[in-house]
């Protein structure tokens, strides 16, 4: 099954390569109007998946992930419109030179070729990246997690037919249909038919992709975000920001799960932010000082300060100085989005130019690691790499370069 999935991709990525702008836009637009007028369809779909996981007791973040409605669905269509109005990277000619010898040098943007997917709970997913990956020249097979299999496989199923309409092979998109974990470890070493593998989820799908792919991957999503409280830093518009961070989608990976506060600050602050938190019913683990202030927060382990909770759960340590923050954060996070509250310029710098993550913020909530709120459009996920794609990676991120070279009749000597 997966060899003839990854057969058909390898050969229609060829053909996608060679597509016209204009005929991605049109199909990308077809897409988009297939969504709205099969919502029922995909909806049905669903409410199959979201009746399973509650009945697994998948926990409420990770259920909000999975659960589609009309708006939803509106949401991915737009963002195939959006996606569809992006410049075209393929062909992009990135820089060109002339060597002293007359040969014309020019590094342009291609297609990778075949991109694989392998990813857990969220539908929207499969729109997105086949989305992201029709606008670069690639062909895409996608592997979702079982809990969405019947989401993915009827978005799936539309999305192929909006492209045959459109004159576009409909295996430019292909989803796994099988929940079968042998399938998955076939995919990971078919490395002579994909170029790149992308896992989307939590730490442990990431960890078993990297260890056991024979495909390049680039690992995107473990998101241990940290927001560091500086002394000098307006409390009152500090608690705002670090509610939101960690409340307003939980199961996000550019969630809040560190929060850090500077210890000449600790006594009156946190347990203002710990109210407030808990207002909004999260849950509090924190060090030795947290239980001082706070006695009936849950003590955290050496294990809480790595662990992305993906949850209304926030750990909170009080630390000495910027130095003690900034050493915290690159030893326990996860490289993916952190921040500084402070209304210091010098310290605000040091943070951002220290701090060795793939989005520093200052002054702001870690939410807004995300390709739309960046103007990227639609996003595949975010890198924690540093490759040559890093924090939210859209369509120019699924390309490499080639060199093109014209001579006039040149021999090397």
């Amino acid at each position: 099954m997966i060899l003839e999935i990854c057969t058909r991709a390898k050969a229609v990525s060829i053909e996608l390569a060679k597509l016209s702008s204009e005929t991605k836009n049109k199909a990308l637009r077809q897409m988009a109007e297939a969504l709205i007028a099969n919502v029922s369809s995909i909806l049905l779909a669903n409410r199959k998946d979201v009746n399973a996981a509650k009945a697994s007791g998948l926990k409420a973040a990770l259920l909000e992930r999975l659960a589609l409605d009309q708006r939803k669905i509106e949401t991915m269509a737009r963002s195939l419109h959006e996606i569809s109005e992006l410049p075209d990277p393929v062909g992009e000619v990135i820089n060109t030179w002339t060597r002293p010898n007359g040969l014309i040098i020019a590094q342009v943007r291609v297609p990778l070729g075949v991109v694989g997917i392998i990813f857990e709970s969220r539908p929207d997913v499969t729109s997105d990246s086949a989305g992201i990956c029709l606008k670069s020249g690639n062909a895409v097979i996608l592997r979702g997690g079982s809990d969405a299999i019947n989401s993915n496989v009827a978005i799936g199923k539309i999305l192929r037919s909006a492209l045959k309409t459109s004159g576009v092979p409909e295996d430019a998109i292909q989803v796994v249909n099988s929940p079968e974990r042998s399938l998955v470890e076939e995919f990971m070493q078919m490395r002579q038919f994909v170029d790149v593998l992308i896992p989307r989820g939590g730490a442990e799908l990431i960890r078993t992709v990297v260890e056991k792919a024979k495909v390049p991957v680039i690992e995107t999503g473990t998101g241990n975000c940290h927001i560091y409280i500086e002394e000098d830093a307006d409390l009152e518009k500090a608690i705002p920001i670090i509610v939101n961070a960690k409340v307003q989608r939980p199961g996000a990976c550019n969630a809040a799960e560190k929060l850090l506060i500077g210890e000449k600050i600790a006594s009156g602050f946190l347990p203002r932010v710990v109210k407030a938190l808990r207002a909004k019913s999260v849950e509090i683990r924190g060090d030795e000082w947290t239980l001082k202030l706070v006695p009936d927060a849950i003590r955290a382990t050496e294990e809480d300060w790595y662990r992305e909770y993906l949850d209304l759960v926030i750990a909170i340590k009080v630390v000495r100085d910027i130095d003690e923050a900034i050493e915290h954060i690159n030893k326990y996070g996860s490289k993916h989005s952190d921040a500084i509250l402070t209304s210091s310029f010098e310290k605000a710098q040091r943070f951002l130019k220290e701090v060795d993550s793939a989005a520093v913020y200052w002054n702001a909530s870690t939410r807004f690691t995300d390709g739309n709120q960046f103007g990227l459009g639609a996003e595949i996920g975010i890198s924690t790499q540093k490759f040559h794609a890093r924090g939210p990676m859209s369509v120019q991120h699924l390309t490499s370069t080639k060199y093109i070279v014209v001579g006039n009749w040149h021999s090397r000597s």
